[in-house]
């Protein structure tokens, strides 16, 4: 099958918006991963004083989770679909979190940031070149900024491709049929075998220039299916030297 990427994408999840929230609530650990990964970046103090970046909102899961390991943060939560942005705007919200209709290109020529951190979660195996997007982040982000990318990254075993499929082809794509959308998620089947392993994601945050990076995966049944990535970027005011290289997907630490 042809993959969906940016517009396409963009309009497949307008299309899928209504069934959405549904979908994702059935998927045991959805929320709490999301969370584990969000409090993975370890912001001071709740936040206080920090700009945070939510790249790939969706429908506000994951803008709920950093509000919920950073709730003194000021969050700028974006989105390229305005059917997902909408049912994120239906949903209670404080002052301190805005939404804003961009695709994760346009963030910077829309003259938003710099921030202090950025969440990125389900977007970059969604998006044509992910390497113009990691290279956006990066102007994006302050000196020493950290970055969390939460995202489907097979480990690389045989066994952990099979489950994904498994699963797929016996809930995953069958409840999206159900909801009129079945496109979108054999895109969502298909789109995880087809993108980096969780090593390569690494090696890839690496080349982008970015320091410290390490992987780890999440609990439950998607171990070996969903991955952290941390990673900051490089502060030349606390730094020197070359740029290490990449930790092992197997270094399973917490914190950038």
């Amino acid at each position: 099958m042809t993959l969906l990427h940016d517009h396409d994408l963009a309009r497949a999840f307008d299309h899928a918006s209504h069934t959405y929230d549904r979908l994702t609530a059935v998927n045991p650990g959805y929320r709490t991963d999301l969370l584990r990964s969000a409090r993975r970046l370890r912001l001071p103090d709740g936040g206080a004083g920090l700009h945070v970046l939510d790249l790939g909102c969706g429908t506000g899961s994951s803008t709920r989770a950093l509000l919920r390991a950073a709730p003194k943060a000021r969050i700028t939560a974006v989105d390229a679909s305005s059917g997902m942005l909408r049912r994120a705007l239906t949903k209670p919200w404080p002052d301190t979190v805005r939404f804003l209709h961009l695709t994760a290109e346009e963030v910077a020529t829309a003259g938003e940031g710099p921030f202090d951190a950025v969440f990125a979660a389900y977007l970059f195996r969604n998006v044509t070149h992910p390497d113009r997007v990691l290279a956006s982040v990066r102007e994006l982000l302050r000196p020493g900024g950290r970055l969390a990318v939460h995202e489907y990254t097979l480990s690389g075993s045989p066994v952990h491709r099979a489950l994904w499929t498994a699963v797929c082809r016996g809930i995953v794509v069958p409840a999206g049929t159900l909801g009129g959308d079945r496109a979108l998620y054999r895109h969502l089947w298909r789109s995880v075998l087809d993108f980096d392993t969780a090593p390569a994601f690494a090696d890839r945050l690496a080349r982008a220039g970015y320091t410290g990076v390490r992987a780890a995966p999440v609990a439950g049944w998607q171990t070996g299916i969903v991955h952290t990535f941390l990673a900051r970027t490089p502060d030349p005011g606390r730094t020197t030297g070359t740029t290490a290289p990449a930790r092992p997907v197997e270094a399973q630490e917490d914190t950038p």
